[in-house]
């Protein structure tokens, strides 16, 4: 077994191990500080898929975006209603979530039962790439062209998600004010 499967297998184990443990977690804190983990083991995933662009916009938008905007939310919110939110109830598995755990276990086998019958070795379209020397090879070449078609091709796009953003964390702002406040 080579070093990159072990890697793959650890960075996969602590993913979906924290991204559990965020899910069923009653502590409203640990679940947003075990989250900033899935989302790092995540990037460690696209890092080993040569995806290293996709790796460090994981890494500076979600862990440092969205987690810090999750993190002040949490940190804003009141004391009302964050005794709500920790007084839910008790057990994991209740009544009231057997659609959504229905759901969940048939989407498992389904994925589940693609991965035991998927031959990714044997795929047509997998041996015509390689045949052709159309793989994707560590180089700094792909980040070139990404960050040129985003200054050109792609500006428009570009600019409006970060005017999405923007607004994002203007309604965030304006969500955490106090009620008396001008």
């Amino acid at each position: 077994m080579t070093l990159a499967r072990l890697l793959f297998y650890f960075l996969s184990f602590v993913a979906i191990g924290s991204a559990l443990y965020a899910a069923a977690s009653k502590n409203l804190v640990r679940s947003i500080f075990v989250f900033f983990v899935t989302l790092f083991a995540l990037a460690g995933l696209y890092v080993l898929a040569l995806a290293d662009f996709v790796a460090v916009t994981q890494v500076v938008i979600y862990v440092g975006g969205i987690l810090v905007l999750i993190l002040f939310a949490f940190m804003l919110s009141g004391k009302e209603t964050l005794n709500v939110l920790q007084k839910r109830e008790g057990k994991f598995l209740n009544l009231n979530k057997l659609p959504a755990m229905l759901l969940a276990a048939l989407f498992f086998i389904v994925l589940f039962n693609v991965v035991l019958k998927a031959d990714a070795d044997n795929l047509q379209w997998v041996k015509e790439s390689v045949g052709l020397n159309n793989e994707i090879t560590p180089n700094a070449v792909m980040i070139d062209n990404i960050g040129i078609n985003l200054m050109t091709r792609y500006l428009l796009p570009f600019e409006a998600i970060s005017v999405l953003l923007l607004m994002a964390l203007v309604g965030a702002a304006h969500l955490s004010r106090k009620e008396g406040e001008a």
